[in-house]
């Protein structure tokens, strides 16, 4: 499995769904449980019913699938004919049915569901497998945070197949029944997403004998940074950035079967990288910054919209600088003002900032995700520098992980614990466990001070690369090493 899941430290995948367009309010996890793996051309699953294990495959001529959420309910529907090596063939279709239900004041959605139809018939030699019945539940939970979305799920199913052994007088009639235990857990952000699958199977024949599966899948997505050079040497420029959106899915199949059979069977596919190139930055007072490619990346991203050849490095950030930079890593949502008088009298959050101020849509968005506060309730103090406290709260409740942080009461390891603002306290014990914000090289965090915009650049990569690596990391690998 180490050797398999390699492969994917430097890829990952995403969309686990053929031909589907997902709707937005939609659950992000998957209801399927067979351990398949797909991308837009080809689909396999292994199957292991008839004490061998058999490889089925398909291509996008062969499945159909498909998601559509209309009032609160959630259907997907699945349509696939494959075939084997060895000839054997698979016909499934599926309706699920679910509901979604959106919890809007506490930003949590469920979807809780079941089958409303499925047919399979699985053709194996001279014998053919049909399925007689079948039980499905599912239900799945959603933390809607500003950064990302975590959520996860189980599902539990019965099936149940009959087949004939034997011919004529000697024809036997049999059943078998799969009974599958599944646990799911995932999230997805503007950056990746990563969903990974935990599936056990109990196979009971009728005959007193019973086989065991167990499937390791993992799906994810991820946009990468690559910092690419100019093959001219005499261009205006050396080099810049590209966004790599790469997308990959693993699966691994545990099996001991009734027959005497066991080992294991990877399945792993991958989907097409796009690629799309970046502004390039040109700032002349970066050459030996420390912080210059922090500060290069976030600028080519849009995330700094600096005008000047001169990023001022050294100087302090702002408030309503750092606060909009927040809003763009996140591709926080803000809505477009309306051309309407209306719009025009309308009362900003604070009143020290007009509706006309450039970026106040992130301003308002974050007020309203409850990412920032004011000073006080109703002044911001834009200009004014954020300080590391501040900006370690603003992290934190950005990712959701306000809860994470110990009983109130504790003392954090830093020297100066006493001069840590109230309000700030659980943002910046969980900054510095998450590697995000730590202290200087005496000990003490200095949460007064104001952050540079060299420090501001550096933290936020680091921001980004939580969202793009740790978290596939965590849900990924190790879900997968460890279960």
């Amino acid at each position: 499995m180490r050797k398999h899941l390699s492969k994917i430290m430097l890829v990952v995948l995403a969309v686990f769904i053929v031909g589907a367009t997902i709707p937005e309010n939609a659950s992000a996890s998957s209801l399927e449980t067979t351990g398949a793996v797909k991308n837009e051309y080809t689909y396999e699953e292994a199957v292991f019913i008839t004490g061998t294990p058999i490889v089925f495959k398909g291509t996008s001529k062969d499945i159909k699938i498909t998601q559509k959420e209309s009032k609160g309910k959630l259907t997907e529907t699945y349509s696939l004919k494959l075939t084997a090596s060895n000839g054997a063939t698979l016909t499934r279709n599926i309706a699920y049915e679910s509901d979604v239900v959106d919890y809007a004041t506490i930003g949590q959605k469920t979807s809780n569901g079941v089958v409303k139809k499925y047919t399979e018939k699985i053709v194996a030699g001279k014998i053919t497998y049909t399925l007689v019945d079948y039980q499905f539940s599912q239900g799945t939970v959603t933390d809607n945070r500003v950064a990302s979305d975590y959520f996860s799920g189980n599902v539990i199913s019965r099936k149940t197949y009959s087949y004939q052994t034997g011919t004529g007088k000697n024809a036997v009639q049999n059943t078998v029944t799969i009974d599958t235990d599944s646990r799911h857990a995932g999230y997805e952000n503007f950056w990746g997403a990563t969903e990974t699958q935990i599936t056990e199977a109990v196979y009971n024949y009728s005959d007193g004998k019973t086989s065991h599966v167990k499937n390791r899948l993992s799906t994810s997505k991820s946009r990468v940074l690559n910092y690419e050079e100019n093959l001219g040497s005499l261009g205006s420029f050396d080099g810049g950035y590209a966004v790599v959106s790469e997308k990959d899915v693993i699966s691994e199949y545990t099996y001991d079967l009734a027959s005497g059979q066991k080992g294991t069977i990877d399945l792993d596919t991958e989907y097409m990288p796009t690629i799309e190139r970046l502004i390039i930055p040109k700032f002349r007072d970066l050459s030996n910054h420390y912080a210059k490619q922090a500060i290069e990346k976030i600028y080519s991203l849009g995330i700094y919209n600096d005008a000047s050849n001169f990023f001022s490095p050294n100087t302090p950030m702002k408030r309503i600088d750092f606060t909009a930079a927040i809003g763009k890593a996140v591709d926080l949502r803000v809505m477009a003002e309306p051309k309407t008088k209306k719009s025009t009298t309308a009362t900003s959050v604070f009143k020290d900032i007009k509706r006309t101020v450039k970026d106040y849509a992130y301003i308002e968005s974050a007020v309203n995700k409850g990412i920032i506060k004011g000073v006080s309730p109703e002044y911001f103090k834009p200009d004014h520098p954020i300080t590391r406290a501040q900006a370690a709260t603003i992290y934190v409740r950005a990712l959701g992980l306000e809860n994470k942080a110990p009983d109130p009461g504790y003392i954090t390891k830093f020297k100066d614990d006493a001069q840590i603002p109230v309000y700030a306290r659980d943002g910046i014990y969980i900054v510095n466990e998450l590697g995000l914000m730590t202290g200087d090289p005496a000990g003490r965090f200095n949460p007064n001070q104001p952050l540079t915009r060299a420090d501001a650049s550096v933290v936020l990569e680091r921001f980004l690369n939580y969202l793009e690596s740790d978290l596939k990391q965590n849900y990924r690998d190790d879900i997968l090493f460890f279960n």
